[in-house]
């Protein structure tokens, strides 16, 4: 079913009787070339890539719950590619150029929006940090302006330019970076992999791996065993328990994040804003909800909600930069499961088990490199060598101790 203005009107005038279901809800088979286990954002871009760009088959989704039920509809949806170090920065402009690309290519409404993302400074030496940022994004091939405060008041007018302690002094602006609707990014992927033949197999929880010599033959499910040849793991904050079951420990612990949304307002917000002075960053939604975060609960968790302590923290830090946002009205609140490496970088690996593959560790970095993430991990899959943008993510770095330290903080996996 292809999507289009055309069809929708055609819909519109015929009752909406021609609408069919987005993608399949087969059995699984009893084996598979490739198992993705993982139904969020990674796993399904996984598995389109797999059979889009590298032309693999036989290929399975195996998710738990329901079709991006996870992280993929739990995060604030910004996109962006602004950082310094160059393990990281060309994988996330990598990512960047295929959000740009990506709803012609799987014809779905992702409604990608790049409205620009500003980063705010509050000090000179903040400022230097800044620039030395968007020079290093520069040379990756991204874009990046440093803005003094007069910039920012033109765009942001109604920020507290004046503060005592956080004067804002300007800003480093990508104007490509964004937001994107979350739910039509795993809907649009679960469709896209649908359509080339692979099957995403809903409330299929696995329960265990099969490991013979040093080999994985298969998992063992809820809906029974299924054999592969090669199985990939993308469940996010949920690797550490995932990856036992193989008899693996890994440099990553799980923490919540939380998220807000307001009720509806006017539009106020021009694109993406981060308070330099604190952890707070703010976007504005489609359907006119401000939605906002800030730092990590300060405890490892499984559970997708948080405390009230961080609510707090994160109230103070919007309440900072942009004052009026007291006079709105919180709507709800949420949390997803990070799944955070020692140094705030991700891993797309090779285990020592043959076969076994490890997608993980992406801190809060793991909506916006959504695209890059599926497609590095489907090229690793499919030909056994890291994609050229992401050989910094090894899981023996920690060993070899050639670190991704984007913040510089160590190994403290909640404070990146």
């Amino acid at each position: 079913m292809h999507f289009s203005g055309f069809r929708v009107i055609k819909e519109a005038l015929t009752g909406h009787k021609g609408w069919k279901p987005l993608w399949r809800n087969p059995d699984p088979q009893p084996s598979y070339d490739y198992i993705i286990i993982g139904g969020g954002g990674h796993g399904l871009a996984t598995a389109y890539y797999l059979a889009r760009t590298f032309g693999q088959a036989r290929i399975a989704v195996l998710e738990k719950g329901w079709l991006g039920q996870g992280n993929i509809g739990r995060n604030t949806t910004i996109i962006r590619s602004n950082y310094l170090l160059p393990g990281n920065e060309p994988f996330y402009e990598f990512s960047m150029k295929l959000w740009e690309g990506l709803e012609q290519e799987f014809n779905f409404n992702a409604m990608i929006s790049q409205r620009g993302v500003l980063n705010l400074y509050h000090t000179d030496a903040q400022r230097d940090a800044f620039r030395r940022r968007g020079n290093a994004m520069l040379l990756a091939g991204a874009d990046a302006e440093l803005l003094d405060a007069a910039g920012v008041r033109a765009m942001a007018p109604f920020l507290n330019f004046d503060n005592a302690r956080f004067p804002i002094k300007g800003g480093l602006l990508q104007r490509r970076g964004g937001t994107v609707r979350h739910d039509g990014v795993a809907w649009g992927y679960a469709r896209g992999a649908d359509m080339r033949g692979v099957d995403l197999i809903q409330n299929c929880e696995v329960t265990g791996f099969r490991i013979e010599e040093g080999r994985i033959l298969g998992v063992e499910t809820s809906r029974g065993y299924i054999g592969a040849k090669k199985v990939g793991v993308a469940v996010a904050g949920s690797t550490g328990r995932v990856m036992q079951m193989a008899g693996m420990r890994l440099p990553i612990e799980s923490h919540v994040l939380q998220a807000f949304v307001t009720e509806g307002l006017k539009p106020v917000i021009p694109g993406v804003i981060t308070f330099g002075a604190g952890h707070f960053y703010v976007s504005q939604s489609d359907k006119g909800g401000l939605v906002f975060g800030g730092d990590l609960d300060g405890y490892n968790s499984y559970a997708q909600r948080g405390n009230l302590p961080v609510i707090e923290d994160v109230a103070e830090g919007g309440m900072a930069v942009m004052p009026m946002i007291g006079r709105a009205r919180l709507l709800r609140s949420w949390g997803g499961i990070m799944d955070m490496s020692m140094d705030g970088s991700p891993i797309i690996d090779r285990t020592h088990i043959e076969g076994l593959y490890l997608n993980a560790g992406w801190c809060y970095g793991g909506f916006k490199a959504t695209p890059a993430s599926g497609y590095a991990f489907a090229h690793l899959l499919a030909k056994d060598a890291p994609h050229d943008t992401a050989r910094g993510y090894r899981l023996d770095r920690f060993a070899r101790g050639h670190v991704i330290d984007e913040k510089g903080v160590g190994a403290a996996p909640n404070l990146h």
